[in-house]
């Protein structure tokens, strides 16, 4: 993994410097530039050697006839079988790494040659002799890229923080961005909180000419066919088959590999697998002591990873988490470049951390897994919805309402109300709602200046499916394109790779998402149990409470802070002073969703927290001429 940035267009190489400076943390072991005045182009890249240790994989790196060069970000593990078939057709190496093979394929197939790749990964590739730049996403989006175009060309990096030490890209908000923030917690690309900078969608290319973007292309498209007929044994057979293959591969590496370990089903299940590679011994693993989590009615994750941790024999590093949220929570919000409301990358950022203390460069995690073969609540509560969705419209309505008066302090009571919250919609409707955390009133109530239209990509995105898409696949469908990518992988990426730590994700491997979109619901969603499947297929690997024991997350006392320990700064960040003069939000509508929250009316923690990471970010990366940590 590493940082990439870079331009084509009137830049400076002092700019260049810059950028590859502000993201040098993604990777400490190389910095390097690649300036062309008369080609008005510039590629660097931070480099975190994994594969291939030695200064030959350093990048930007030129192909042997200098006729192609590249900066990658990534890892791609088919590489060695694709670099065999390369060396066949005549293609000569000079490095043992990975970015060559990618550098090589795209010069023997261009942008068809993609679909070959399994991995991570962002990069950029400039053509010397057309005097083109592409810069591409893997299918996923596990690996960011942001980009601007302007008239003064086009720069593209890794992070906002360092696409932002260009002073010409224009700092105006983007309020519908801003709106999916407070509605979502997180913003679908191509959306940023600024206007002039958009997130490149996964599985995409963008081909620049002179300075400008000269077409976009989509080469990856998720899964979207009516799933056929299949027998429990066949479905357990192929999804153990593809997780072996999927943590087999990824466990290439030229440096130690480390594991997420939470107690969970999908944490739980790689390292058991991995283990069985690597030797037990050989596989640190990490999980957090992180006291809070029955304020939130879940369960403590820390006796269950102890459990696997002892029954696969894998040593178990336990950081005990004394956050102090006051102090983190800006620090927080720089590294994600993005005001996501959610203090869950504070598990990955401290783990993290040690491992990278320990020497270990590379962690497998478990992400993904709810995503593709469910596991979210919300999978659960669609499952059910076939008790009352035949409903004739005017009795939902009073279901709807009738919740809504449910009292909101106690989990159970918060979460029955937000199954029904929705219930009078049509289902392609409903289905997006399921990733609401804030009504689209209430939202427009807040902003000083409300939204003519506050547009829903999720509901678009539903209603552009197949019509042979069952409801489950649909919503699924929304969780990997969207859910997964912009909230997921973004805080996974930004926090490990502020520590230069690499995170792979083997429960995502394509082949992992074609054999999950072939299962059947039933073998997903059973009954209350997400992931069934999953769990069957895993019974002979780990201890059966492991498997069978409730769904949970990070159960960080979100409440309870918001309402003690932060009252101060929530106090101060939305002032009626503050609101103000950011000139974005009606301050007696936040101070009445405050006073309300406060008062156990309502629950508005997270729309708090959420209106608090603008207000933060905007002092980060808009009142600062580039963007720098603290307020």
């Amino acid at each position: 993994m590493c940082g990439i940035a870079g331009f084509q267009g009137e830049k400076t190489e002092l700019l260049l410097s810059a950028m590859a400076q502000a993201i040098s943390h993604r990777g400490p072991d190389n910095l390097q530039c690649e300036y062309i005045a008369d080609d008005k182009l510039g590629l660097s890249h931070s480099r975190l050697s994994i594969i291939d240790l030695s200064s030959s994989s350093n990048q930007p790196l030129w192909d042997v006839k200098r006729s192609h060069c590249i900066s990658f970000n990534g890892e791609i593990y088919n590489y060695k079988d694709l670099r065999d078939g390369l060396v066949a057709k005549g293609y000569e190496f000079q490095s043992a790494g990975d970015a060559e093979v990618l550098l090589n394929l795209y010069i023997e197939y261009g942008v068809k040659g993609f679909s070959k790749l399994n991995g991570i990964y962002a990069f950029a590739i400039w053509d010397a002799s057309s005097k083109e730049l592409l810069v591409a996403r893997d299918p996923l989006g596990v690996k960011p890229l942001y980009y601007s175009e302007s008239s003064t060309g086009f720069v593209f990096s890794s992070e906002l923080k360092s696409l932002l030490q260009d002073t010409s890209i224009s700092r105006e908000l983007d309020r519908t961005a801003l709106s999916h923030y407070l509605r979502y917690l997180w913003c679908p690309a191509p959306l940023t909180p600024l206007k002039a900078v958009k997130k490149l969608e996964p599985g995409c290319v963008l081909l620049v000419k002179n300075g400008v973007i000269a077409s976009q292309t989509k080469f990856y498209q998720l899964p979207q066919s009516k799933i056929p007929p299949c027998s429990q044994q066949q479905a357990t057979d192929d999804l153990l088959s593809s997780l072996k293959s999927s943590v087999e591969r990824q466990l290439v590496a030229d440096v130690k590999v480390g594991a997420f370990l939470s107690g969970g089903l999908d944490s739980s299940a790689i390292v058991a697998l991995a283990a069985k590679h690597v030797g037990a011994e050989n596989l640190p693993c990490y999980t957090i002591d992180f006291d809070g989590g029955s304020a939130e009615g879940m369960q403590a994750d820390l006796p269950y990873a102890k459990k696997v941790a002892k029954h696969l024999g894998v040593p178990l590093e336990i950081i005990k988490v004394e956050s102090n949220i006051i102090e983190d929570l800006p620090q927080l919000i720089y590294q994600l470049d993005e005001p996501q409301a959610d203090v869950a990358p504070l598990n990955a950022w401290y783990i993290s951390r040690l491992a990278r203390e320990q020497g270990v460069k590379v962690l497998l995690s478990g992400a993904g897994g709810d995503d593709l073969l469910t596991g979210y609540r919300r999978h659960y509560a669609l499952s059910k919805e076939a008790y009352w969705q035949w409903l004739p419209k005017p009795f939902r309505f009073l279901l709807e309402k009738g919740s809504a008066m449910l009292p909101k302090s106690l989990p159970i009571m918060r979460r029955i109300a937000k199954a029904f919250e929705y219930a009078s919609l049509d289902q392609s409707d409903r289905l997006a709602t399921y990733f609401h955390w804030l009504n689209k009133d209430t939202v427009n109530r807040l902003f000083r200046e409300p939204l003519l239209d506050l547009h829903d990509p999720l509901v678009d995105h539903i209603r552009s499916l197949p019509d042979e898409m069952s409801p489950l696949q649909k919503m699924l469908s929304v969780d990997a394109k969207y859910f997964l990518t912009d909230h997921n992988f973004n805080y996974t990426d930004k926090v490990s790779m502020a520590e230069g730590v690499e995170v792979r994700v083997p429960l995502v491997d394509l082949e992992m998402v074609e054999t999950a979109a072939r299962i059947p619901d039933e073998f997903k969603q059973h009954g209350s149990h997400g992931k069934w499947i999953f769990k069957k297929a895993m019974e002979s690997y780990l201890p059966h409470d492991v498997i069978y024991r409730p769904k949970t997350g990070f159960g960080a006392p979100v409440r309870p802070w918001i309402r003690n320990e932060l009252r101060s700064t929530v106090d101060d960040l939305l002032s009626d002073q503050s609101i103000k003069a950011r000139g974005l939000f009606d301050e007696g509508q936040v101070r009445q969703l405050i006073d309300d929250d406060r008062a156990g009316k309502i629950d508005a923690a997270y729309t708090i927290l959420s209106l608090m990471s603008i207000e933060l970010w905007c002092r980060q990366f808009v009142d600062k001429p580039v963007p720098s940590p603290g307020i």
